[in-house]
């Protein structure tokens, strides 16, 4: 039998599987939505076929519906995505300074 300390140290549990290196799912904002029951079958049975989370397959048709929109669109909504991002940093800001 081997001795205990040959074995290399895994972690108990999957690992975490956010979109980004060192991102955690469970760190993610909540969405809630009502879908057809026909809709929800078909997100479920695409994540089994494809063994992926739903949420990523809904991340992705997003991406890809984005792709399909005219350019100003498009522009438009990293415009907005950016206001977005910089009002959060605001708020960040903010908090520290008031701790």
């Amino acid at each position: 039998m081997a001795p205990k300390g040959s074995h290399e140290h895994r972690r108990i549990g999957r690992p975490p599987a956010g979109a980004r290196l060192g991102e955690k799912v469970k760190d993610y904002p909540q969405l809630s939505i009502r879908l057809p029951a026909e809709v929800k079958a078909k997100l479920h049975a695409i994540s089994l076929v494809s063994a992926r989370p739903q949420w990523r397959l809904i991340t992705d048709a997003i991406d890809c519906y984005l792709r399909t929109r005219p350019d100003a669109e498009q522009a438009l909504v990293r415009e907005l995505l950016g206001r977005a991002k910089s009002r959060a940093k605001t708020l960040v800001k903010k908090r520290g300074a008031s701790d």
